[in-house]
């Protein structure tokens, strides 16, 4: 009776942590989602990989840096609505750089959803996942690319872990500035997302 008692305990326990666990792994998972809905990102892609397409490219970044096109933005939502609002604007200042450095390839702009890996600036670690972005295309868009946060406004060198904290929750600031300690747990929870859209 002793020995069968010792089981169901030990049954109960084991139970207790995977639920526990998997109490765990959902809510960092909703922290997760929540983070990659709440981001805008910028993806500004070269001509091609030549020195001077890629000065090219970061004249451009700089440019779009410096107009504040999304300073005042309080949403992604918001955000979204300022660069559908911009989009000529946008590709007219990226057009109008490149043509004052005698560069006379086309630009192309959009909102679009893009999968992103991981990607560290300065201290924060933005998950790797599914984003909202404006991506930039100069010419044919066959160079190296790159990338930051656009809302927040994260791209500016001086952004810090202090801006950071304006638009993200403790919890989430903890995921942005600790990347590994999440690993396992957002692996579990893509297949969870991944098994639950196969059962509907």
């Amino acid at each position: 009776m002793k020995k069968f008692t010792l089981k169901i305990l030990a049954a109960a326990l084991i139970l207790t942590l995977l639920l526990s666990g998997l109490r765990s792994i959902l809510n960092e998972g909703k922290r997760l989602e929540h983070i990659r809905e709440s981001v805008l990102r910028l993806h500004i892609l070269a001509d091609s990989d030549s020195e001077e397409d890629q000065q090219l490219k970061l004249k451009v970044r700089d440019a779009l840096l410096k107009s504040g096109i999304f300073d005042d933005a309080e949403s992604l939502e918001d955000a979204e609505e300022k660069a559908k609002e911009k989009l000529a604007d946008i590709i007219e200042l990226a057009e109008k750089t490149l043509r004052s450095s005698g560069c006379n390839k086309p630009v192309t702009a959009q909102l679009t959803d893009m999968y992103f890996d991981q990607r560290s600036y300065g201290s924060i670690t933005m998950p790797a996942g599914n984003y909202r972005a404006l991506r930039i295309v100069i010419g044919s868009g066959q160079g190296h690319n790159w990338w930051c946060v656009m809302y927040p406004p994260l791209c500016v060198p001086a952004a810090s872990d202090k801006d950071a904290e304006e638009y993200f929750t403790s919890e989430e600031m903890d995921i942005l500035n600790k990347p590994e300690k999440y690993r396992v747990k957002f692996a579990l929870w893509e297949e969870l997302k991944k098994l639950t859209k196969r059962q509907g």
